[in-house]
């Protein structure tokens, strides 16, 4: 009867099939005449070999096998092969399924929770604090002169429209991240648990589909602007004075000066480009040839957009700084096109007497 009812359950899972294996030999050699030795037991256990169930790898069956021979009713071998990362057979489309226990999901939701999520929020307090302090004690950064009125022309209408394009997809994308990311330590207790998940829902969506118009928009900007931010004669001077704030001596730049050309290939083109191409990968919206999108895939891409997706916000937060409130004059390049010729010569004299 026992044999009967682990023929039953074999079939339907591993660790069903385990105890009924076990549990019909211990049957099988209790029932056993006492002039029937005992080891008549051993091939009922051979024959229940669970692992042929998920067609494992023939080295984890003989495995097993020697174990039931050694050592009747020892496991050990099945449950290593369960908490291990070997993909076993499967029949459903979902081949990742074959992995029973993923053991990297326990690091990965360590390294999410912990060094990513605290050392991430000091970042940005850093950040954001160094620029309110330097707000508070210093001021905006006015123009020596006063401004002349005679206006020089700086961007076309296409580079600026694809520049708020871009600026305000990183706003919404840097919004509903931290939302993602930081969310139910302040939310939740403000909300309540059902408005915060729809909070997360619609922030996931926008989120989701925001985030390929930004990389449309960081691949414009870059053609767009490549060639005027290539290294140019006397960027080292000004990278030694930094802009001469140290020293005393005023240092001519070009169009763009070398802090914002460390803006435009690092921020912009290095951690853009690392935020955008794992954004894509969890958003699988391009099958990228050779990458099989399993659970390991998109935890690794999710470290790595984490990661680039903090230190382009707590850069962002500089340069948005100085285009806006923090520098006399310097939002107009961007709000109408052209700039006062006070604030190119102060600020760009190179490219001042360029055009003029």
């Amino acid at each position: 009867m026992n044999q009967s009812i682990c023929a039953t359950l074999r079939p339907w899972a591993l660790a069903t099939g385990l105890f009924c294996s076990v549990f019909a030999g211990t049957s099988l050699a209790q029932q056993a005449p006492a002039s029937q030795p005992a080891p008549a037991a051993l091939p009922q256990v051979q024959s229940a070999n669970i692992m042929d169930v998920g067609r494992a790898p023939n080295a984890t069956i003989e495995a097993q096998r020697k174990a039931a021979q050694n050592q009747p009713g020892n496991s050990a071998p099945i449950w290593r092969t369960v908490n291990s990362d070997d993909v076993n057979f499967v029949s459903i489309p979902d081949k990742q399924a074959g992995v029973l226990i993923q053991k990297s999901g326990q690091q990965w939701r360590l390294i999410r929770n912990g060094v990513i999520t605290v050392y991430g929020a000091w970042l940005l307090a850093l950040a954001s604090g160094g620029i309110l302090a330097v707000f508070v004690l210093k001021g905006k950064i006015k123009l020596h002169e006063p401004m002349t009125g005679k206006k020089i022309k700086r961007f076309t209408t296409l580079e600026r429209v694809n520049h708020w394009t871009m600026a305000f997809s990183f706003i919404a994308l840097a919004i509903t991240g931290l939302l993602i990311l930081y969310g139910k330590y302040f939310a939740i207790d403000l909300l309540g648990a059902s408005a915060f998940s729809i909070l997360l829902l619609v922030s996931k969506n926008i989120h989701n589909f925001v985030g390929p118009l930004f990389t449309i928009s960081l691949i414009a900007f870059f053609l767009q602007f490549v060639k005027r931010n290539m290294p140019e004669k006397g960027d080292w001077e000004w990278i030694k004075t930094f802009g001469g704030m140290f020293g005393g001596k005023h240092v001519p730049a070009n169009f763009f000066n070398p802090g914002e050309k460390f803006w435009f290939w690092f921020g912009m083109v290095v951690l853009g480009g690392l935020v955008s191409a794992s954004g894509w990968v969890l958003d699988m919206i391009v099958p990228v040839p050779g990458l099989e999108y399993w659970r390991g895939t998109m935890q690794i891409s999710h470290i790595i957009h984490s990661v680039g997706a903090l230190l382009i916000t707590a850069m962002a937060f500089g340069h948005m700084y100085i285009g806006s409130i923090g520098m006399q004059g310097s939002i107009d390049g961007m709000k109408t096109g052209y700039v006062d010729e006070t604030w190119a010569k102060e600020h760009h004299e190179a490219w001042y007497h360029k055009v003029k």
